[in-house]
């Protein structure tokens, strides 16, 4: 950091206290997810599948913030698991649809559960208008980055 006032001050900055919520929200996610045999990558999978059932290894990596290749790791431990069901072969092209079994479902249930008592604990000390008004910001931060990244 400089001297000249031109640095970050990690005091203040937005980012950096961004960045310490998301770092503990994972850490804590992951050891709620641990006794499931579940990590944020495979409890976001599931959950993007039962929103949207059918997504493809593409659509699932870009949902969960991974690689293709991460994805297809994560897909087939969650297949010989078996939390998810893949065709065999592509409908088109080389897609292969993907959607939850009903033990996939459970394990779902449970996971989310696990996740919104992390969620629930960080947001504790908000009245629901702070919640309201924090989303708020949050998205409105989150597409200034987008629209600057879509302008450059």
């Amino acid at each position: 950091m400089s001297q000249d006032g031109s640095g970050i001050q990690l005091k203040t900055s937005l980012g950096y206290l961004v960045k310490q919520v998301s770092s503990v929200l994972r850490s804590e996610m992951e050891a709620a997810l641990r006794p499931l045999g579940m990590t944020i990558t495979h409890y976001s999978c599931l959950e993007l599948l039962l929103q949207r059932p059918g997504l493809s290894n593409s659509d699932l990596a870009r949902g969960t913030f991974v690689t293709r290749q991460s994805m297809n790791i994560v897909l087939q431990s969650l297949e010989s698991d078996g939390l998810v069901t893949r065709l065999d072969r592509p409908i088109s092209g080389r897609v292969l649809p993907t959607e939850l079994t009903p033990a996939g479902r459970e394990r779902l249930r449970l996971a989310s559960a696990a996740v919104k008592a992390v969620e629930d604990r960080m947001k504790g000390s908000l009245s629901a208008q702070e919640e309201t008004v924090l989303r708020d910001l949050l998205h409105r931060c989150a597409r200034s980055l987008r629209d600057e990244d879509a302008s450059a």
